[in-house]
């Protein structure tokens, strides 16, 4: 990497005259004053060197190679989806079992992944803490290949079993250490755009597996889908340094600054943003889950973490992103429930931008209140639709609702409650705790996840998918309140601010 003082120079007094050439090679520019006279030096030959590593911000190659995970992580949310109906097919030949499965092996297959997510955020928050993030985030990639793989080749049912567990554990892993990472070696100025750009990441991998998945065979989707983490592994391995917050932690306090020196732009100094660091691991010893409620301010950043994404999982969305498929096929739509779910994945694509390019104007406050209103306005109309079905009422001349309020509902949702709650999770605890944290946190969502995605059927067909959604409606309008009351603001603040906010 060229440093600092290779550009810098005393100026002379002297003339320099204007015969200069460039040369352009192997992304370099070289530029060479042939003739310059002066009062106190002999004529120069100086070059100034001008590589790629000067003009980016590593921080942002490295956040971007490891949203490759978040990609994968996004294709096995929505595997369901598109696998489910297949696994139901009347045409037992393309069924890898010979067979339909029955309705309670359709739960099990489809709650299976969130369950294995409850135990992830644990095994994976230790390793990070004994490991460093960068080979947890790394070893995240093998439990995806196998499952995949598995997946791919099974032929009995309890393959499946366990490959969706598998899959969970490294789900309920990324959701905890990765924003732990992004949330350590971000500046404050972008902390939150980088910690939103994950959401962009999960929702191209389930627009992926609602493109590809219904139109090719289970084996050879889950063969694709195989190949990814394989790419991922490669590129983070390149790019992605060691969190400084790790290397500070073990005391390794060169390596801390090297790794601040890679991920800041060139000539940044980096003495201040160190010593902050040091401050802030050396005021707290290495936490355990006790430690989290042993202030005031641990308390009510737990409190905020754990409520916004249990909030965020009664709002429905993984029912919405597990069953998109069968949803569709219910509502009894005029529109192909594969089309659908394909427009659905499109539009949660798309508005998945607009919070990493507003969430340092506006805050994120701001966007959790229109993201719990919008979810709210969404969700009513798409349970009276249910409702009106399920009653025998002719429901024709809106049979385009469904895909509208979805629609309404996932732009809203991504606009806030999709991406926040996660960003935020690495923004509210000092760094002796925020593995840990993290960890209960996460563990706290899949819980949640698993729960309704196991019993969606069942309660579903108890209650009516009507007044279910209705259920999810006053959920996102307790979400409301629950940010109004209770969320601090963290826009602009660096962690030991946000820190000094949660105990005042």
């Amino acid at each position: 990497m060229t440093t600092k003082e290779e550009y810098e120079y005393t100026p002379v007094a002297g003339t320099e005259e204007s015969e200069t050439t460039f040369n352009v090679t192997n992304g370099e520019v070289t530029i060479q004053s042939n003739k310059m006279t002066s009062e106190s030096a002999e004529p120069t030959n100086r070059k100034f060197l001008v590589t790629l590593d000067t003009m980016f911000d590593q921080v942002y190659f490295s956040a971007l190679s490891g949203n490759l995970l978040s990609f994968v992580t996004g294709t096995a949310i929505a595997w369901s989806s598109p696998t489910l109906p297949k696994l139901n097919d009347t045409d037992v030949g393309n069924i890898p079992f010979g067979r339909r499965i029955d309705s309670d092996e359709n739960s099990w297959i489809g709650s299976l992944m969130p369950l294995g997510a409850i135990f992830g955020p644990f095994l994976f928050g230790f390793l990070a803490d004994k490991l460093g993030r960068k080979v947890t985030l790394m070893s995240l990639a093998v439990p995806y290949i196998v499952s995949f793989l598995t997946l791919a080749f099974a032929e009995v049912v309890g393959l499946f079993y366990f490959a969706r567990v598998l899959t969970g554990l490294a789900v309920g892993g990324v959701f905890t250490v990765f924003p732990m990472y992004i949330g350590e070696i971000a500046e404050d100025k972008n902390r939150g755009t980088l910690g939103s750009v994950m959401n962009i990441f999960i929702t191209s991998g389930l627009l992926f597996s609602y493109c590809v998945g219904p139109y090719v065979s289970i084996m050879a989707f889950n063969i694709i889908l195989a190949v990814i983490p394989c790419v991922y592994l490669v590129l983070f391995f390149l790019l992605a340094p060691e969190s400084p917050h790790y290397h500070v932690s073990r005391d390794n306090h060169e390596a801390a600054s090297k790794s601040l020196e890679k991920i800041r732009a060139p000539g940044t100094k980096t003495d201040a943003e160190l010593a902050d660091i040091k401050l802030s691991i050396e005021k707290s010893k290495e936490g355990s889950i006790g430690d989290l409620f042993a202030s005031r301010g641990l308390v009510k950043a737990l409190t905020i973490s754990v409520l916004l994404v249990v909030l965020q999982q009664l709002s429905g969305i993984n029912v919405v992103l597990f069953y998109a498929q069968p949803i569709f096929q219910a509502s009894g739509s005029s529109l192909d429930s594969e089309v659908a779910s394909i427009i659905i994945g499109v539009v949660q694509f798309l508005t998945s931008f607009v919070t990493p390019m507003l969430v340092e104007r506006l805050g994120r406050k701001i966007l959790l209140y229109f993201s719990a209103i919008g979810m709210l306005i969404a969700e009513v109309p798409l349970g009276l639709y249910f409702y009106m079905l399920n009653n025998g009422d002719d429901v024709e001349a809106i049979s385009w609702l469904p895909v509208v309020s979805l629609m309404v509902y996932i732009i809203t949702y991504n606009c806030g409650f999709g991406p926040l709650p996660w960003a935020m999770m690495g923004e509210l605890f000092p760094a002796n705790v925020k593995s840990v944290a993290s960890s209960l946190t996460a563990t706290c969502c899949w819980v949640i996840g698993f729960l309704i995605t196991k019993f969606f059927t069942s309660i579903a067909d108890a209650m009516g998918m009507g007044p279910l959604f209705w259920l999810f409606a006053g959920f996102c309008g307790v979400a409301f309140f629950f940010t109004l009351v209770f969320v601090i603001e963290t826009k602009g603040k660096n962690l030991q601010e946000i820190q000094d906010i949660l105990e005042s």
